[in-house]
């Protein structure tokens, strides 16, 4: 299946009726110049009214700190609906428990619920905490103990890494499912036939929850060959062929990143897909204009909306219509 466009797919899914719904995830800034990059991109992409934002959580809960400051100040300053990431790894049970206790009584309703990558890093063995939940279907039933959380897990279209086979994959996507999961945002992948025959394999073993494509556009070559070799997606040979002599040229590494993002959605759109989940690595450009041929404008009139928002940054922050013509 090709992602090239086909003639007319921009005028009919340009500003098109179809419902589409829109994510997109962050991570928690480390530094107060990637904090006002974050808060930037925040900014840049409220007004698209997405479904909810993801905020990540380092391996062994290294960012936890920051994840919930992050998660806290989307609660208070902003419209948007935050999902806080949550892993197993180097916690106990009681310590995983008391935050998403704590995210409850902040006001957070959803949670993506992961497994997390071994203490070792990557390519090491994943020894689960004596005391902790054994992996991500575990954590999903812990989660669903505690407080009727919505939660949100991962799959894999290529399998994870450490997974023997796309069948033990769906396996346990299946137990998350089983112990009370309500979507999976897929791994981000770059040939959308991967996608589709992975749908029909979830679907040929009775799992019927929404599976939502995790689109990355390439905000960076290099950086995403790196991503995709510890998370097991591959890079085809015609994207490294697209980028190859532009390490010296930004402007023209960017457009093409964008005509890549923009052909592999509207391929979707145009095989029924309705909802994405951008990773967003911080940075809104690209993803703005993706979300811009898939019909999604900024509300025209938004002032009485910001005058019904508290004082402060919340100002700042609009909604989105989708486009219909």
């Amino acid at each position: 299946m090709t992602c090239a466009p086909q003639p007319g797919r921009l005028s009919r899914f340009v500003g098109g009726a179809r419902d589409i719904r829109v994510s997109f995830e962050f991570f928690p800034p480390k530094t107060e110049e990637m904090e006002r990059a974050l808060w930037e991109a925040i900014r840049r992409l409220a007004p698209l009214s997405p479904s909810f934002v993801s905020v990540t959580y380092g391996a062994g809960g290294s960012t936890r700190e920051r994840t919930h400051a992050t998660v806290r100040r989307v609660l208070a300053e902003t419209t948007l609906v935050p999902a806080a990431h949550l892993t197993c790894v180097a916690a106990t049970r009681a310590e995983v428990d008391a935050v998403i206790r704590a995210y409850w009584e902040a006001g957070v309703r959803h949670i993506v619920a992961l497994r997390g990558d071994p203490v070792g890093g990557v390519g090491t063995r994943y020894e689960p905490h004596p005391g902790g939940y054994a992996n991500a279907a575990a954590l999903v039933a812990g989660i669903k103990r505690i407080a009727d959380f919505e939660v949100s897990v991962a799959a894999y279209p290529e399998k994870h890494p450490e997974s023997p086979t796309v069948e033990a994959d769906i396996d346990m996507l299946k137990a998350k499912v089983d112990a009370g999961a309500s979507r999976a945002i897929t791994q981000f992948f770059f040939e959308n036939d991967l996608y589709f025959r992975y749908l029909d394999r979830v679907r040929a073993r009775g799992i019927d929850l929404p599976i939502v494509p995790g689109i990355l556009p390439v905000q960076n070559f290099k950086q995403t060959t790196n991503f995709a070799a510890r998370c097991g997606a591959s890079i085809p040979r015609w994207l490294a062929e697209r980028f190859d002599g532009l390490d010296d040229d930004p402007a023209t590494r960017k457009l093409i990143a964008a005509a890549v993002a923009a052909e592999q959605v509207l391929d979707l759109v145009d095989h029924g897909v309705t909802e994405f989940h951008f990773y967003t690595m911080n940075r809104a450009d690209l993803v703005y204009a993706v979300c811009h041929l898939l019909g999604l404008r900024p509300e025209q009139k938004q002032e009485a909306t910001r005058a019904a928002l508290p004082a402060g940054d919340r100002r700042e922050f609009g909604v989105a219509t989708q486009s219909r013509s």
